[in-house]
């Protein structure tokens, strides 16, 4: 599956013009100094690895969040304002939706400060800073554990690294396994939980193109809302107040009105997930020819009874909205994910990959 990334935890990919060939993986950003920064520079970049990721100066992990537990969300003012994409937003703009104000429908724009929306239960994180523990993690295995006393052994070391990391702050964290478990990192983390609607297209334009267009590339479609983060008065994270100011982050992204032109470097930076990226031929074997199948056969029926429901009623239309655009977000992708694998014959150049490895 060389080439062939399916989904990214953290990311930076480098698009280059007029061949439009991008350079990607796992590029963490700890470890651009180390690994990444030469590359990038010769393809365009014109900062530092420390303007990216660094823990003595305000920098682009600064601006970067974890929106919800899943998405991606950007900082692009001093007072807190977020955009991140409408469908991650979705959830948020349903719920504050009725028959007299659908927002789905219709948009959002608050007009002012004070006519921006709580949303309970939603928050963002800031990276604080990240650390390899993998010798940590590791620490008392041996070969003669069965793979329950390993695992319980992992998850051991784990908890305690996690609680001695944020022991007399009020940072969380947690720590995640890379390249199939062979090292693992910390993260530190700020969260805020006062997050508030500040504005969404109708869902004409953040949706538009529906799940025909969804996961098809290029896409025309404003996929985007905007939240804004509130803090107490001393720019701490605080549960929701009216008391609560807009937080002044330690960086936030400019927006440039200069356009783009062809060669221009080109980062992404952001969250979620994990990769598939080193599974092997087997993996994915039964990813595309019996998980997939079942998967999007199971999720048809379930959009298909939801769909008929909501036709049939605007409430219900309105209430089972972001449900439903979550089940049919991933239908399209392992629909879109199947057809991808099979068109690039990944199954056989991954199995002759494998082959090649074994025998070197």
């Amino acid at each position: 599956m060389k080439n062939e990334v399916l989904t990214f935890w953290l990311f930076l990919t480098i698009l280059l013009a007029p061949a439009m060939r991008a350079d990607e993986g796992m590029w963490i950003p700890l470890l651009i100094e180390k690994y990444n920064i030469k590359l990038m520079r010769e393809k365009g970049f014109k900062l530092s690895a420390e303007d990216i990721y660094s823990v003595n100066k305000a920098c682009m992990k600064d601006a970067i969040v974890l929106f919800g537990g899943g998405c991606t969300g950007e900082v692009i003012s001093p007072n807190g304002l977020l955009i991140t994409n409408h469908h991650c937003g979705y959830g948020q703009i349903q719920k504050h939706s009725t028959l007299e104000h659908d927002y789905l429908t219709d948009g959002f724009w608050a007009m002012s400060r004070a006519e921006e929306l709580p949303n309970p239960g939603l928050s963002v994180l800031f990276l604080k800073r990240m650390e390899d523990v993998t010798e940590r993690v590791l620490q008392g295995l041996d070969g003669d554990m069965n793979e329950t006393e390993r695992e319980e052994k992992i998850n051991s070391n784990i908890s305690e690294i996690q609680e001695t990391a944020i022991d007399g702050t009020e940072y969380t964290a947690f720590v995640r396994p890379f390249y199939m478990g062979n090292q693992y990192f910390l993260f530190i983390n700020e969260k805020f939980k006062d997050i508030r609607l500040v504005g969404a297209p109708p869902s004409a334009i953040g949706k538009f193109g529906g799940e025909t267009d969804n996961w098809v590339w290029p896409r025309h479609t404003g996929d985007f809302s905007l939240f804004r983060v509130y803090a107490g008065k001393e720019n701490k994270p605080a549960d929701f107040s009216e008391d609560n100011i807009p937080y002044k982050p330690d960086y936030h992204f400019p927006i440039s009105l200069k356009g783009v032109n062809e060669g221009d470097f080109t980062m992404v930076f952001g969250y979620p997930g994990r990769t598939s990226e080193y599974v092997p031929s087997f993996h994915i074997d039964m990813v595309k020819n019996y998980i997939n199948p079942k998967m999007i056969d199971v999720r048809t029926r379930k959009i298909e009874i939801m769909e008929a429901a909501m036709n049939s009623d605007p409430l219900v239309r309105i209430q089972y909205s972001a449900k439903k655009s979550g089940l049919a977000n991933s239908w399209k992708r392992w629909i879109g994910e199947s057809q991808g694998l099979d068109k690039l014959n990944t199954i056989k150049k991954k199995r002759e990959l494998n082959e090649m490895t074994i025998i070197e």
